[in-house]
């Protein structure tokens, strides 16, 4: 027997931060621990938490999900008035312990501890710099390389080594560093990576997405702006723009699929949007059909967007396995190419003799499609039609997604008919960029990286073409 690792065909969700201040307060670990149960969607690969009691810095970090990592324990080692945790899925680095975080480093004044979401791009470029003059790292993440950064110029105070060390790097990134006596965040000049501060008594919060202030009952202030630094200390909460030139160009993916649903990012309801975008794909690409279905749980949202637009009634066709972990014991080459049939199972009273429209947020490599649509054929459908609430992903992500090259992706090999007869189906359409923009209320300006090809930033040296 032997392991087998169960991979949904999606882009995998970068990590999560959390950050909280408090003047008076000290059980914060705990409270950070309920911050980061929150934003487990975003990474479930490692967890810590590290916390600062006025005179030391504690941490505890450990590979897997926050509910099995921590416990009554080790969160009664973790009380401080300040308090930063991280949930990790990786992006750069490997899948290993020395790579979770928040990453602590001592420096001449004192320590730091920084939890990041996002992927530099010029990482290795910088790592090899600190190197030639004598660095040494202990990890593969690039988190480490902005620590390092921030340590050489901690001499100078903390505030301005921030500043300068976040001028030096490029990429996406949501960055809460606890340093002694202040937390900070810090968000970069895009806007890419989503983070948001919130207050509850006089405590603020600095998280990945606005559900995290909701679980741990604090109130919504504001998102913090590209290219701006938030210091929290004593004092208060200070502002300092560190990039003249910003625009929000906030990951459109976060939108699709992994923000939860409940979620707020920049201005715009995560679940709303979600549902607009199933609207107009049944504007733009109508079917007639018995039932529409969503794929469980980030289809949903559209699939009741495609029923109210289109009159089909909306039906249950995917029961779920919630007791299904990334990685089970599938002893034969049959059971692991049945893998998908595990995690979800067909309601056969809703599909069978039936036209069913299911809706997924998006085909990444194509696997999994093919699979659900068998699925619903085994169960008696009479026809099936994919319906997907996103553009086709043909270019790879280089800001903190597991998707690097082109090779990987089905889109940027084939067209929307030979997708469609690969998976299977009797018809299948993508919304378009234009109603994805819709769907956004066309607020402002997105990262479509994924889509288009083209990006905010530019990609590292020799990947353009990957």
């Amino acid at each position: 027997m032997q392991n087998f690792i169960f991979e949904d065909d999606k882009m995998k969700e970068e990590c999560g931060v959390f950050g909280i201040y408090s003047s008076e307060t000290d059980n914060l670990g705990v409270i950070t621990y309920y911050g980061l149960y929150s934003l487990q969607h975003r990474g479930q690969e490692s967890c810590g938490i590290a916390s600062w009691d006025g005179d030391n810095f504690n941490v505890s970090k450990g590979m897997g999900l926050v509910s099995d990592v921590f416990n009554e324990e080790t969160l009664a080692n973790l009380k401080g008035k300040i308090s930063v945790g991280h949930v990790r899925y990786s992006t750069t680095g490997a899948s290993h312990i020395n790579n979770a975080q928040p990453m602590i480093g001592k420096y001449k004044l004192g320590s730091i501890a920084i939890a990041h979401n996002g992927n530099l791009t010029n990482a290795d470029i910088i790592r090899d710099l600190l190197e030639d003059a004598g660095g040494i790292f202990q990890t593969s993440s690039d988190s480490e390389v902005i620590l390092s950064l921030i340590a050489r110029g901690a001499k100078r105070g903390m505030e301005r080594a921030i500043t300068e060390a976040i001028q030096a790097i490029k990429g996406s990134y949501a960055i809460v560093i606890l340093t002694e006596g202040k937390l900070i965040g810090v968000r970069d000049p895009n806007g890419i990576r989503p983070l948001c501060m919130g207050e509850k008594n006089g405590q603020y919060v600095l998280c990945s997405e606005s559900c995290a202030l909701d679980t741990v009952g604090a109130t919504y202030v504001r998102d913090i702006e590209p290219g701006e630094i938030v210091i929290i200390d004593e004092n208060g909460v200070k502002s300092i723009k560190f990039a003249e030139k910003t625009d929000c160009a906030t990951c459109s993916f976060e939108y699709i699929y992994f923000a939860r649903p409940d979620s707020i990012i920049d201005g715009i309801e995560v679940y709303k949007s979600r549902v607009r975008a199933g609207e107009i794909l049944f504007e733009e690409s109508p079917v007639e059909a018995d039932v529409v279905t969503g794929v469980p749980d980030s289809g949903i949202p559209a699939a009741v967007g495609f029923s109210n637009a289109s009159g089909i009634p909306y039906g249950i066709t995917f029961i779920k396995n919630r007791y299904v972990g990334r990685t089970f014991i599938s002893p034969t080459q049959e059971l692991r190419d049945k893998s998908v049939h595990v995690k979800l199972n067909a309601l056969k009273s809703n599909v069978e003799g039936k036209r069913v429209v299911i809706i997924d947020d998006s085909i990444v490599r194509g696997t999994t499609s093919k699979h659900l649509v068998q699925i619903l054929r085994n169960a008696g459908a009479k026809e099936v039609h994919m319906r997907i609430s996103s553009p086709p992903v043909k270019y790879p992500c280089y800001f903190g997604i597991d998707i690097s090259t082109r090779q990987e992706l089905i889109g940027a090999k084939y067209d929307c008919e030979e997708i469609c007869q690969l998976i299977g189906a009797d018809s299948l359409a993508y919304l378009s960029i234009e109603g994805l923009l819709k769907s956004l209320e066309n607020k402002r300006e997105f990262c479509l990286g994924c889509f288009k090809g083209t990006y905010p930033i530019s990609a590292p040296i020799g990947k353009e073409n990957e």
